[in-house]
């Protein structure tokens, strides 16, 4: 008879951007418990900047392909983020000239 072992499976972690979305996920949560409750003004007022952050980083990290490590998420972050804030600055310049067309 062949003393043969079966070899535990090797435990795979997660890459990095999957377990990001996965936490901000729960950090949503807490924040929508945390401001859907009536018991406390302290609660409400951290939940509501916690979900707010935690859904701005979801919507960047959603457009992260869930197999990214470390590197590649942060860096396709600062491109979201620069992308959002080069549109946001371009919104801010045109908004008065928008304004003034319309009138």
């Amino acid at each position: 008879m062949d003393d043969v072992q079966a070899s535990a499976p090797v435990k795979q972690r997660m890459p990095f951007a999957a377990q990001v979305q996965g936490i901000l996920i729960a950090v949503m949560l807490i924040g929508l418990v945390m401001i859907a409750q009536r018991q406390s003004l302290t609660l409400y007022r951290i939940g509501l900047p916690l979900l707010i952050v935690a859904a701005f980083l979801q919507i960047a990290f959603g457009n992260i392909p869930p197999r990214s490590g470390f590197r590649r998420s942060l860096v396709l972050l600062i491109v979201t983020w620069a992308i959002v804030a080069v549109i946001f600055f371009i919104s801010v310049q045109l908004a008065p000239d928008l304004i003034e067309a319309s009138r």
